[in-house]
């Protein structure tokens, strides 16, 4: 209530901080093809197109991305300039976004890894290095700026494969081994150790893309030789095979991960027919994605949020 003279008082306004309106949550997209380092972003209540709020520290393709509710991390990727694969680790906070400042280094400099995240830490995993595909997993205190540390092993070196995160369990989805999988494992994000089997997705592909509630993980696309639009669904706290949910509005791979707000998943960008499309369903149902608008211009993504299933 307000004071005697009718204005509220600064411990008033704290008594009553459950009234004050909430930031959107807002989904970050960053990295790309060609000579592009962009990040762009999306608030999740609006539908509409991404806009340009930055740049990573360099050109990188095929990175990964994690995000806790006041920073986006992204790491690794492919600098198609330089022909290199990095290990540099980047940074941005969602308060203020720019362009991203050093975070520390990957134990092994790689592209075409998955990311897997909570509110303290992120995983990546998989990808190539210099020479070959990668069985390694590494990972970081999202709130401390460091280099990252050796987090275990997954059941087989592979490549181009999606991943998501509850506030427990991160799981990673189909990759290339020398063939197409439908491999699904998982990890338990807050120990160390390596990956166990999960289940099978639907399909036998890779490159597909990720993105959770706390509850409930999503696979969407891939390829298995031509572009995939399927996306199938698993209950992270259940081990077991993948279940039909529907279809992307147009088959599409190499985005590596979306980005959710616990209740949508957003998959933007990709090869395969899907460049510049933003697709997006609701976790909690099934059925066909809806369109959510465009990127800037035709992207391969890292996505993340502050707000995805394993911040729930």
């Amino acid at each position: 209530m307000p004071n005697y003279n009718g204005v509220w008082s600064l411990s008033t306004h704290y008594q009553n901080r459950t009234g004050w309106p909430s930031p959107p949550i807002t989904g970050l997209f960053m990295g790309s093809n060609s000579a592009y380092n962009s990040i762009e972003k999306i608030f999740f209540t609006t539908l509409g197109n991404a806009t340009d709020v930055g740049d990573l520290s360099s050109e990188k393709l095929r990175g990964a991305a994690v995000g806790s509710t006041t920073r986006a991390v992204h790491a690794g990727g492919y600098n198609t300039s330089g022909d290199s694969r990095s290990n540099v680790i980047d940074f941005v906070t969602f308060a203020s976004l720019g362009t991203a400042g050093d975070f520390g280094d990957l134990t092994v400099g790689r592209s075409d890894c998955t990311s897997m995240g909570n509110a303290t830490r992120g995983v990546w995993a998989g990808g190539r290095d210099s020479s070959a595909r990668t069985d390694t997993m590494d990972y970081v205190e999202i709130a401390s700026a460091g280099n990252a540390t050796d987090f275990g092993n997954m059941g087989a070196a592979g490549g181009n494969l999606g991943g998501f995160a509850s506030s427990t369990r991160g799981v990673m989805g189909t990759r290339f081994v020398g063939s197409y999988t439908n491999i699904i494992e998982y990890i338990t994000i807050g120990s160390t150790g390596n990956a166990t089997d999960f289940g099978d997705r639907t399909i036998s592909s890779y490159d597909d893309n990720g993105a959770a509630s706390s509850t409930r993980g999503l696979f969407a696309g891939g390829t298995d030789g031509s572009a995939s639009n399927v996306i199938d669904y698993v209950t992270i706290a259940t081990t077991g095979n993948a279940t039909d949910f529907g279809d992307l509005t147009v088959g599409r791979y190499s985005g590596s991960n979306g980005a959710s707000d616990n209740i949508k998943a957003v998959f933007a960008g990709g090869s395969g027919g899907g460049y510049n499309v933003i697709d997006f369903v609701v976790i909690a149902t099934t059925g066909n994605a809806s369109d959510f608008g465009d990127l800037t211009g035709n992207r391969i993504l890292a996505g993340c949020s502050n707000g995805h299933g394993g911040l729930a």
